[in-house]
């Protein structure tokens, strides 16, 4: 490489990456949804989008560091290869600051999509149900710095008592056996999860091999029969105001039953309760309900009913759906690892603009899933289930691999780039 191509520093801004988390966000993928997106620039810069996109993933990494002590971070240990001749000075908090508004939220939502998909392996312990990929959707949230701008766009949470900051409500896909997230919704103010759960149900992601599960507050018909014509199956709990007529028992305790549309819920109440009509004379599917009791609580018995679209007994016996119900507990898992583990315990976002925030999320959303992809690979081949292992430990390691040697991208370089020192 020519002697100015070294001087200028533009050597380090190619080299300059995320660790081991490069390999599943390679460069070459960074450049490609930095050109799709027009944002790539018309001139060399000291920060061009796909050092900022490695930037907002160690903004997810190092969430108490000041933005110029993560890019010290980021760009730290390449000096130990000789990257560049001259001292690349660290860029301020305005230069950051503005090239992060120059990125967007759109590079970090794409590359996250394009990234982020189911990763377990037929091997991989406690992800399958009866050859199904066990899936979970599920609400979360976070609260942000509070901006007029942010305040207007997500709201805040509370009627009569106001929440203290904005309140940034979401949605999320997550494989369970491997607590990936392979899809999420940001609201905006006025929306909440059904709306956003919509969204994931009929975004592409979700499909055949699959059983996609969620609590009684996402259930609706609309939303059941959404999994279901995405050619996935279906396990949600209901609440017990749900009429479940057993039409038939079968030998495991669960019976079929009948879940009716019900788009004038009104005049259709009124005509079966007089008996003017029959439950499975009004639009729906027949489907297969569970009734369980769970014990151990301290609060007393609880009784769940949970609904499946899969109604043959013998390909999953009740006492595995409830068992799998339960797997959807490992969502709320993985809420707790990006708030408190990987975010801090107590820690709003960052960004004061709207835009900003919804490139923070993905940012922290993509990187939470590199995590999980290599744990999943450890786990894998040490023959053990993902659960086994520690979250905060696999952040610790990476954490240390982003600031050490490791640090920058593999490069398309040679030792005849380098050896120019």
């Amino acid at each position: 490489m020519s002697d100015a191509g070294a001087g200028d520093g533009s050597l380090l801004t190619d080299a300059i990456g995320i660790g081991t988390l490069t390999r599943l966000v390679p460069r070459e993928l960074v450049d490609e949804v930095v050109a799709s997106a027009g944002r790539k620039e018309i001139r060399k810069n000291k920060l061009p989008a796909r050092v900022m996109v490695y930037f907002v993933m160690a903004m997810a990494l190092f969430y108490g560091d000041a933005y110029e002590e993560v890019m010290r971070k980021l760009a730290g240990g390449l000096d130990y290869i000789g990257t560049w001749r001259r001292e690349w000075d660290v860029p301020g908090l305005g230069a950051l600051c503005h090239a992060r508004q120059r990125l967007g939220p759109e590079v970090m939502r794409e590359l996250f999509e394009r990234v982020a998909v189911p990763c377990a392996m037929r091997s991989t312990r406690g992800a399958w149900l009866a050859g199904r990929r066990l899936m979970a959707v599920d609400g979360f949230e976070a609260e942000a710095p509070d901006s007029a701008e942010n305040a207007s766009y997500f709201g805040y949470a509370g009627k009569k008592g106001r929440s203290a900051f904005p309140f940034v409500r979401m949605a999320a896909l997550v494989e369970c056996g491997t607590h990936a997230i392979v899809a999420a919704e940001i609201a905006r103010d006025g929306e909440g999860e059904e709306t956003l759960t919509r969204r994931i149900l009929s975004g592409g992601v979700i499909g055949p091999g699959m059983i996609v599960m969620a609590d009684s507050g996402l259930y609706s018909y609309t939303n059941f029969r959404m999994a279901i014509d995405a050619g996935a199956d279906a396990l949600f709990r209901v609440g017990a105001n749900l009429d479940l007529p057993a039409l038939e028992w079968f030998p495991d305790g669960s019976y079929l039953t009948y879940i009716a549309d019900s788009p004038e819920k009104a005049k259709n109440n009124y005509r079966l309760r007089h008996g003017l009509v029959k439950l499975t004379d009004l639009p729906g599917i027949y489907a297969r309900a569970v009734d369980y009791e769970v014990t151990d609580r301290g609060d007393g018995e609880e009784i769940i009913t949970i609904v499946t679209n899969v109604t043959d007994p013998e390909e999953i016996p009740a006492v595995e759906l409830a068992a799998a119900y339960h797997e959807r507990w490992e969502a709320e898992l993985v809420f707790d690892e990006l708030k408190t583990h990987q975010r801090g315990p107590g820690t709003i976002l960052r960004s004061r603009k709207p835009e900003l925030v919804e490139q923070e999320i993905w940012g922290l959303l993509l990187t939470h899933y590199g995590i999980r992809h290599l744990m999943r690979e450890a786990a894998d081949q040490a023959d053990l289930d993902p659960d086994r292992m520690s979250f905060i430990r696999a952040l610790r390691v990476i954490r240390r691999q982003v600031t050490g040697q490791a640090a920058f991208s593999p490069s398309e370089t040679g030792e005849s780039d380098r050896g120019s020192d």
